[in-house]
């Protein structure tokens, strides 16, 4: 018996149907639980917030005796001209907010004080390099006295003909501070000694330790490192403005 127009409207709609992979134009759909955008999203929901970048200034201390009358250190004081110098520049470091650290030396100590950075607490992988016998005495006399032994650790990082500690451990020493700083830390100032300043800058750019003693770090420089653990980049500000 041959259909009529009614029974053929009454027939349900045919089934439309799509080939594998391919979305109907009228459907909006969601990606699928195996696709790459999903699998973005929950690793770094894995992973957790982003590290924060640690930004560090490391500060030499004001000058002292030893600077002025080129000998190493022996733990003496600021002079007068030192102290001058970090209180005046005290108005220029808002550093309320940061965490604090400096050397345990007398000079740090007081550099820190005057620059107005009273929770500077003395951190001891930050102290000066062991110079052993020559502590306190002039380049001068070492070079008339010992001028091969100076040579030696004027030219190899791993010399200490003073029977102290080689530019190579002190290296390592900083080194070590810079990559267990607290992945918190963000922004950090320490005032710390000329040497441990160059040891920084030597870590921070993986440079030979060789270039250590063609690193000038005058007194109140700031130098200032930026990145995260593992990871820093050396910043050079532009002039005050």
């Amino acid at each position: 018996m041959g259909q009529t127009s009614r029974d053929r409207s009454r027939r349900p709609p045919r089934a439309v149907t799509w080939s594998a992979g391919i979305a109907s134009p009228h459907t909006r759909t969601n990606p699928a639980p195996g696709s790459g955008k999903i699998r973005r999203l929950r690793a770094r929901s894995r992973e957790g917030p982003a590290p924060i970048t640690i930004r560090l200034t490391l500060i030499a201390p004001a000058s002292s005796a030893a600077l002025r009358e080129a000998r190493f250190d022996d733990d003496g004081p600021l002079d007068d001209r030192g102290l001058q110098d970090a209180r005046a520049a005290a108005a220029s470091l808002a550093a309320a907010t940061w965490r604090q650290y400096r050397g345990p030396s007398t000079r740090c100590r007081q550099t820190a004080e005057a620059l107005g950075l009273d929770a500077a607490g003395p951190e001891p992988a930050l102290r000066d390099c062991d110079m052993g016998r020559w502590r306190g005495r002039a380049l001068a006399d070492l070079a008339a006295a010992e001028p091969e032994g100076l040579a030696a650790w004027t030219s190899d990082p791993a010399a200490a003909p003073h029977g102290g500690e080689s530019v190579l451990e002190l290296c390592g020493r900083i080194a070590a501070w810079l990559d267990d700083l607290p992945a918190d830390a963000g922004r950090t100032v320490a005032i710390a000694e000329p040497a441990v300043v160059r040891a920084a800058i030597l870590h921070a750019l993986s440079a030979p330790p060789q270039s250590f003693w063609r690193i000038d770090v005058p007194p109140l420089s700031a130098t200032r490192l930026v990145g995260r653990t593992g990871r820093w980049n050396l910043r050079v500000d532009g002039l005050p403005g």
